[in-house]
Order: C-alpha cells, then sequence, then structure tokens
C-alpha cells in the first residue's frame, strides 16, 4: 500500500510544509486538507496518495474508509547544477533541487 513520486521538481522543505500535515489522517480527510492547501506541491500530492489509494484498493480486499496516511517521506531527490550570469563575466551557482516523495497507507484495525 505505497505509492513513490520521483525526482519531483520542488525543494524537499517547500513539500514537507505539505506532507507533515498529513501523518495520521484518514484519506478522506487527507484529500480535503490537500485540495484547499495554497501550496503548488499540493497537486501531486493529491495524484499520489490517490495512487496510493488504487494501489492498496487492487492488491487486497481493504475498507476504504479504514485506510488512514501511515507515513509520507519526503528526500532529497537529483540537485541539477545551473550557473547565473554575474558581474564582471563571472557565473553564480544555482541549485534545482528535486524530491522524492513517498506515501505508505494504513488499515485501521
Amino acid at each position: 500500500m505505497k505509492a513513490l513520486l520521483t525526482n519531483y521538481h520542488q525543494t524537499p522543505r517547500k513539500v514537507r510544509l505539505v506532507a507533515n500535515l498529513l501523518k495520521g489522517r484518514k484519506i478522506d480527510e487527507a484529500l480535503t486538507v490537500l485540495k484547499f492547501m495554497p501550496k503548488r506541491a499540493s497537486v501531486p500530492v493529491i495524484k499520489l496518495l490517490n495512487s496510493a489509494i488504487a494501489n492498496a484498493l487492487n492488491g487486497s480486499q481493504v475498507d476504504r474508509a479504514k485506510l488512514f496516511v501511515k507515513n509520507i517521506t519526503i528526500n532529497k531527490g537529483l540537485v541539477f547544477k545551473r550557473s547565473r550570469p554575474a558581474a564582471r563575466g563571472s557565473a553564480h551557482p544555482i541549485n534545482k533541487r528535486t524530491s522524492h516523495v513517498l506515501v505508505e497507507l494504513g488499515e485501521k484495525k
């Protein structure tokens, strides 16, 4: 009952702001929270959560009403190294960071 999103083009720090609100919530409540959140990371996390729900329901006899977000982990992904032109012909480094997001669902007894 897992789903994984790799190399999502947003920093892990910003994605964690969204993800930390979901831990331990029922899936319907988590989807409602994400729907009204004004952060950019909420849309891919909604898709990922729906994918995890589909994985849980497809593989086994699980009741949808008993599912909850057991854990959501955001790890560092690839870092694209870029540079920006600066004064006197020099360049400043720019790091474009990505995230790996893992959602695990559990079933309440």
